[in-house]
């Protein structure tokens, strides 16, 4: 039984706690609950938005049309890639807690997810913006997923390649962004423990342990992750709200010549990543807080809401900070969160809008 409930407050089902209302809201808890809810929109030609955890989205006003909350569960080993059995195929449904699905799976010994703990949002989000922490990106530990086509109602299954996976990129916020609705995703773990260690953060963190096990990994990026990130709970927030750019070498290089201590990272020969937070933390826009919204004082990519505001001010305040650092630095800033309701429905002035599926867990 699918309930649509009219004018329903969707402060409660975003981690900024920003106040929007849904038109229509229901909850789907499995495939056939999901048909039924398309259906109800169709019927009456709404829109559809479909939300998870609500971790990586800004409400910009209300919402018009149907919000469907996709709650389907299960988590369950679906087979082995390999005839030794070291590798064990995994599959997740849409509405699994993504921290939750870490965890359980290291209680199972099935490896691989370690570094992506404590990222927030649910699973069937992760794939949208290929989520990624401390040397790991989803992409490395995904086979496949099942979507639904929220116009026809068909079922499609999407490959790794078909994914077209990037830096927190996919084709979910290009071709496919808004067209369907995740339920499953089926990843290939590990019975091996092989800590991945190449961040250097993390790499330091546990340099006084010769052989850490993937558990000892998961306790210090959860350590790490708290030490710079504020807890939604007690303070609103959306975790990364900014990418971080990735310039042109030479762009890289003259920056690199006025500023010293600007830390670079290699995409290919031809490309730089550049950290966010350090743009905007020497720009000086760390800590700086204007009345209900603000820039977290520990971590510059993060945005809070201390309550009371509305996402047009949250995004007048990131669209300050964007002016800022590109007229200081030539570089153009990124929203991380999709933006939805408001005038971001018709897609005005904002790059990340639009219906769907938007609220991936963000790392760092």
């Amino acid at each position: 039984m699918v309930d649509f409930v009219p004018q329903v407050a969707l402060q409660g089902f975003n981690t900024l706690a920003l106040p929007a209302r849904a038109e229509y809201f229901c909850t789907a808890a499995s495939i056939d609950e999901l048909h039924k809810a398309l259906d109800f929109a169709r019927q009456r030609a709404l829109d559809v938005t479909v939300l998870g955890g609500g971790s990586n989205i800004i409400f910009a006003g209300d919402v018009a049309g149907l919000v469907i909350r996709l709650a389907i569960s299960g988590i369950a080993k679906v087979g082995e890639e390999d005839e030794e059995g070291e590798r064990v195929l995994v599959r997740v449904g849409a509405g699994e807690n993504w921290h939750q699905l870490v965890l359980h799976c290291l209680h199972q010994q099935w490896y691989g997810l370690e570094n992506l703990s404590l990222i927030p949002g649910c699973a069937g989000a992760a794939p949208i913006q290929n989520i990624g922490a401390y040397g790991v990106e989803l992409a490395q530990r995904f086979v496949s997923l099942e979507a639904i086509d929220l116009d026809s109602g068909n079922i499609i299954t999407l490959d790794r390649a078909a994914c077209r996976f990037g830096y927190r990129d996919s084709v979910f916020k290009h071709e496919l962004r808004g067209r369907v609705a995740i339920t499953s995703i089926t990843l290939a773990l590990s019975r091996r423990a092989e800590p991945q260690l190449d961040y250097p953060e993390l790499r330091n963190a546990l340099s006084d342990i010769p052989q850490p096990t993937p558990l000892q990994v998961s306790a210090t990026v959860c350590a790490l992750r708290r030490a710079k990130l504020p807890d939604p709970v007690e303070r609103p927030n959306a975790g990364s709200f900014f990418k971080n750019p990735v310039i042109p070498v030479s762009q890289a290089q003259q920056l690199k010549a006025s500023h010293p201590d600007l830390p670079l990272y290699p995409v290919s020969e031809q490309a730089t990543k550049i950290p966010a937070a350090w743009l905007i933390d020497r720009a000086g826009w760390k800590g700086v807080r204007r009345g209900p919204v603000g820039v977290h004082d520990r971590q510059a990519l993060v945005l809070v809401h201390f309550g009371g505001g509305s996402g047009a001010e949250l995004l007048q305040l990131a669209a300050d900070i964007a002016d800022d650092v590109a007229r200081r630095f030539g570089v153009t800033l990124e929203l991380e969160p999709a933006v939805i309701g408001g005038a971001s429905a018709a897609g005005e002035g904002h790059s990340l809008v639009g219906r769907g599926q938007p609220d991936a867990g963000s790392g760092l």
